[in-house]
């Protein structure tokens, strides 16, 4: 399933849609008229564990191409926020996780340019969270280097302490999109989180889809346009550490939760490495695309105070 977080207009509520073709389906509202107890928010499904995903899924499909009355809105009429506005916790980024980035990283970013041994893991808090079609914030006070990183968004679905790389997979919600915008002038004595953590340096959307539909997470194309312009485009079979590995190797000391977020790492064509540098200024639109997941398009704008 393609689940998403939505707003069916300026005053409405946000909810908790299933995308159908070209329409959203209300999850609670489905429930209500099927005789199921669906929640109206993700992070409140995700909770639910895997039979609540299971009781969505079974009335979703008894509902089909004709869903009941007052439960659906076609897509195109709805505003899509971040799958999870407010995330719990902060977001378990991933550093150095594609070969050919850790190359131009090195160059470019003076990082290692040894494969790192484990995961390089830092955070982004819940408030660098945006929706798609959300604006990304330029406050040129705090940066005049604002960077671009593609990634695939990993969703936990259930608690995962010490897990093993063959259960880890299990422990997954779904995958999501996002993209990982860095001010690479504000890096405070090699620590990221200041330079990759500010207000809306997290796009995220437009949905997550569930994991029964992504059977092999390191398969997937991704890539990345500036103002029309392709900038990255790669595989997550690149990933230096696996998406099991990630989860496995975070577990051994943090105990991952449902609704837990892991950005998975960016491949090569971040603005950092290009010969000569680029970064993202007022005016510019950033699209972002998974394969089997979706897009999310993004404006930057002036954030600078007056």
């Amino acid at each position: 399933m393609k689940l998403v977080t939505y707003r069916a207009s300026v005053e409405a509520e946000a909810r908790l849609g299933v995308i159908v073709g070209n329409q959203v389906l209300d999850a609670e509202a489905l429930g209500d008229v099927y005789g199921e107890d669906i929640p109206s928010s993700m992070l409140d499904l995700i909770d639910t564990g895997r039979a609540g995903v299971d009781a969505l899924r079974e009335i979703v499909e008894e509902a089909g191409d004709n869903p009941p009355i007052h439960t659906s809105t076609a897509l195109a009429n709805v505003k899509l926020l971040a799958p999870i506005p407010r995330p719990r916790k902060n977001i378990f980024g991933i550093g150095l996780n594609y070969l050919d980035h850790i190359t131009e990283s090195a160059k470019a970013l003076d990082t290692d340019d040894a494969l790192p041994k484990e995961p390089v893991v830092f955070s982004k808090p819940p408030t660098a969270v945006i929706g798609p079609g959300d604006a990304i914030r330029h406050d040129s006070s705090m940066t005049q280097q604002l960077d671009w990183e593609v990634e695939l968004a990993v969703i936990i679905g259930r608690q995962a302490t010490r897990v093993s790389h063959e259960d880890a997979l299990s422990c997954v919600f779904g995958y999501s999109v996002m993209i990982d915008v860095s001010a690479r002038d504000n890096r405070r004595a090699g620590q990221w989180i200041f330079s990759k953590g500010m207000d809306t340096f997290a796009p995220f959307g437009p949905c997550i889809v569930t994991a029964d539909e992504i059977t092999d997470p390191q398969s997937l194309d991704l890539w990345l346009t500036v103002n029309g312009v392709e900038k990255q485009r790669s595989n997550t079979s690149h990933m230096l550490f696996k998406v099991d590995e990630l989860i496995s190797d975070i577990s051994t000391g943090i105990t991952l939760e449902p609704g837990d977020i892991i950005a998975s790492g960016t491949p090569k064509g971040v603005g950092a490495g290009r010969d000569p540098q680029e970064w993202m200024w007022p005016g510019d639109r950033v699209v972002a695309c998974v394969e089997g997941i979706g897009m999310i398009e993004h404006h930057v704008v002036d954030g600078t105070p007056k």
